[in-house]
């Protein structure tokens, strides 16, 4: 009976500690990033590269942009980001430390530049006569 009783007692103890384990939240408050990806025409560039990391360098990633040039990047955690884009051999300039705290969702715009040379994806060509 006493056996009995002990085991008993020690599942309740060891349940009571499983659930305080699974009980305690997973991840932190998450932060979102998104914004627009435009060319140098100021036009929407579609599927455009977004890399990110955290400012200090530590995991890099890629998302891509949609169709009209929107992206989003969430699950983020509160952390200063550096983010950069690039489409059609173009790129952004880095835009640093963009500061996302938790729960917050942060909107931004990245530019592609020329660069010493104009890609021929953004050269008009001359109509034919």
């Amino acid at each position: 009976m006493r056996r009995a009783l002990l085991f008993i007692a020690i599942l309740l103890l060891a349940l009571v500690a499983a659930r305080g384990v699974c009980a305690a939240p997973q991840s932190k408050a998450s932060a979102t990033l998104s914004g627009i990806v435009l060319g140098p025409d100021d036009r929407p560039v579609a599927h455009a590269s977004v890399s990110y990391q955290s400012s200090g360098g530590n995991a890099p990633h890629a998302v891509h942009a949609d169709s009209h040039g929107h992206f989003t990047i969430s699950n983020l955690k509160a952390d200063n980001y550096d983010v950069r884009a690039s489409g059609r051999g173009v790129f952004s300039e880095w835009e640093k430390n963009v500061n996302l705290r938790p729960k917050e969702t942060k909107n931004i715009t990245l530019r592609l530049i020329y660069a010493k040379e104009i890609p021929k994806a953004y050269v008009k060509s001359k109509p034919q006569q």
